[in-house]
């Protein structure tokens, strides 16, 4: 059974940071290509950023490029995205997911960025 746990979201200040993982189980964690998505209530889920599967490679949303380096351990099942220099638009629920054939989503971890 494939699982996709977020976690480490949170309120935080604008110009703080958050570090987010992502646990997956139930599939070949390493040969794939994993994604971080991000989704505003009343607005289409968006790509922020993506990982190949043995992390040699990252792209990103152009408007992230810098702030959010993302990661992975392979040995761990786990992705990450350590988010920089935060901003109220950045407030979102943060989801994980493979960037082909995706599977259902997972939970999803809220972050809120707000003085």
């Amino acid at each position: 059974q494939v699982q996709l746990v977020e976690s480490g979201g949170g309120l935080v200040q604008p110009g703080g940071s958050l570090r987010l993982s992502c646990a997956a189980s139930g599939f070949t964690f390493s040969s794939s290509a994993m994604s971080w998505y991000r989704q505003v209530p009343g607005k289409e889920r968006e790509l922020v950023a993506t990982i190949t599967n043995n992390g040699a490679s990252t792209g990103y949303a152009n408007s992230l490029k810098g702030r959010f380096p993302l990661s992975r351990d392979n040995a761990k099942n786990t992705l990450y995205l350590q988010m920089n220099s935060l901003k109220p638009e950045d407030t979102a629920k943060y989801y994980c997911n493979k960037l082909y054939l995706p599977f259902p989503w997972g939970p999803g971890t809220q972050v809120t960025v707000s003085s």
